[in-house]
């Protein structure tokens, strides 16, 4: 498929998916998040990629949702239109896991799309931020509740309420990313990583992404139940006899994800 606001490239099972509105320093406007959701549902649908990544440009993953496309907007028209709601669905709910690769800005709705995938990886220049209190709203796309769950309320309610960037050093200390590395690198760091996530049987990843995120959604004794069940689940794959059998006889595992 032919898209105008991303640029899509499979390889090594890996799709990775780069934001390229650069004019406007990836500003997700309705045409990009429709390509983008677009995108992530073709690669969930492809059974040749194991493993997404969402990026955007050394300047900026991006920069917010557009401003010039909502300013005009009614509270009717946005209500009717489940503004940024169903359409970012395709990230939230995709069971292949999706890597953020974050370079420069990552604001606002930038912020909150990095935050929607599985995991951050970050480079020494990355800026995070939800400035929405700045234009008189608050944050939209999961910004208030993604967030707080990463940094705790006390770092959230600084963030949001302030409107303060966090840098990349400050944004690995609290949690928000898994690892900062240096700018020049961080595609092939992030790569290194989908590669060897590709590499392992999708049953298995698949149902860690499923068990990790049930954590958010439930008790703790409720949530171990379901990993416990998960767990027990996977004794009835030919991927676990496989993984099992090649770590005792010290060989590299082939699985074949049934």
């Amino acid at each position: 498929m032919a898209y105008e606001t991303i640029i899509v490239k499979i390889s090594d099972h890996v799709c990775v998916i780069t934001l390229n509105r650069p004019s406007a320093l990836n500003a997700l406007n309705s045409q990009l998040v429709e390509e983008l959701g677009d995108a992530v549902t073709d690669a969930e649908n492809n059974h040749k990629v194991r493993c997404m990544v969402i990026t955007g440009s050394e300047k900026a993953f991006a920069a917010g949702a557009d401003i010039t496309e909502m300013a005009d907007k009614s509270f009717v028209e946005v209500v009717a239109k489940d503004l940024f709601g169903s359409s970012m669905m395709p990230v939230q709910n995709a069971k292949k896991p999706i890597i953020a690769a974050v370079s420069g800005y990552a604001l606002g709705g930038g912020c909150e799309l990095a935050m929607m995938c599985d995991f951050i990886i970050c480079a020494e220049n990355a800026k995070f931020g939800q400035p929405e209190i700045n234009l008189g709203v608050i944050a939209g796309i999961g910004g208030t509740q993604r967030l707080t769950r990463f940094v705790g309320k006390s770092k959230a309610m600084d963030m949001l309420l302030t409107g303060r960037f966090m840098d990349a050093e400050e944004a690995e200390r609290v949690g928000l990313v898994s690892r900062v590395v240096p700018e020049k690198m961080l595609m092939e760091v992030t790569l290194e990583v989908a590669v060897k996530i590709a590499e392992k049987s999708q049953i298995s990843v698949k149902s860690a992404k499923e068990a990790v995120n049930r954590s958010f959604e439930t008790t703790l004794a409720e949530g171990l139940l379901f990993e416990r069940r998960v767990f027990h689940s996977m004794f009835a794959t030919e991927d676990q006899k496989e993984g099992m059998s090649a770590f005792l006889e010290k060989r590299d595992p082939q699985f074949r994800d049934k």
